[in-house]
């Protein structure tokens, strides 16, 4: 088999994309992950709020297809208010070390129109590499 495709138990199932790909090699292509929970609910209505549940998400797919957050090694993010984003560093900042610790991958923050999904404030996709 070329590739597993890495979908965390419980969590309604991906249509038309793919949460997680791990490949042969050992690399982890997370698709973008939003602010919402296994069940496609928002947890939060505010940036901060989402960004946790998506970083949330990403380790949780990690952890499903073997690895964990240290095995992160870039994240690539999409936010729609960039006055909000950097407005809340210090709140963002707080967030991201609940879930990635001091682990600092290779990362871009991209300021973009919209998202597919209306509520969504942030999305977060990321490579893992896995031994």
């Amino acid at each position: 088999m070329m590739h597993r495709i890495i979908q965390p138990d419980g969590w309604l199932p991906a249509k038309g994309y793919a949460n997680g790909v791990l490949s042969r090699d050992g690399t982890l292509h997370i698709g973008g992950q939003i602010g919402w929970d296994g069940n496609k609910r928002f947890v939060s209505d505010e940036f901060v709020g989402q960004m946790r549940q998506a970083l949330a998400n990403i380790a949780e797919i990690v952890t499903a297809a073997g690895g964990q957050v240290s095995d992160v090694t870039r994240l690539t993010w999409f936010v729609t208010d960039k006055e909000d984003y950097l407005a809340r560093q210090s709140e963002v900042g707080t967030a991201y070390r609940e879930i990635f610790g001091k682990h600092f991958p290779a990362m871009s923050v991209v300021v973009v129109a919209g998202l597919i999904e209306d509520d969504a404030l942030v999305e977060i996709e990321a490579t893992a590499h896995l031994s």
